[in-house]
């Protein structure tokens, strides 16, 4: 294993397929999480609302970041994309009940996802070794 790259979780695995990509990647001080969608079961979340969706994928973002040795409040970056730019309210709602204060710095795009689902957040995290 590389010191300044460390691969963080276990493979992601959808529909029996594993994936060619890292749940996160910690690089020195930082820690890069993949885009994260929601999962039931291991299988995409198609049904639920934005807010059950939002919950699904930020508590696998807690649990990733738990794994690196970090925790919400060390994020300071997010990217998400929303399928439906009318779903922005009620992500916004959830969002800010994980990040109370002191939010990271986030960029929101409505856009076409690659799976069936109405959310992916992507993350990074700051965390001094």
């Amino acid at each position: 294993m590389d010191k300044k790259k460390q691969v963080i979780g276990a493979p992601l695995i959808i529909n029996g397929r594993t994936l060619s990509l890292s749940r996160a990647i910690r690089a020195g001080d930082f820690v890069f999480l993949t885009g994260q969608i929601p999962f039931q079961n291991g299988i995409p979340m198609t049904t639920g609302t934005i807010e059950d969706q939002t919950r699904v994928v930020l508590d696998e973002i807690t649990k990733t970041l738990k794994e690196a040795g970090c925790g919400l409040s060390d994020v300071v970056k997010t990217m998400v994309w929303l399928v439906d730019r009318k779903d922005f309210p009620g992500f916004n709602t959830v969002y800010g009940e994980y990040f109370p204060s002191n939010p990271p710095a986030r960029s929101a795009v409505a856009s076409d996802l690659l799976v069936d689902v109405r959310v992916e957040i992507e993350a990074i995290a700051y965390n001094p070794l």
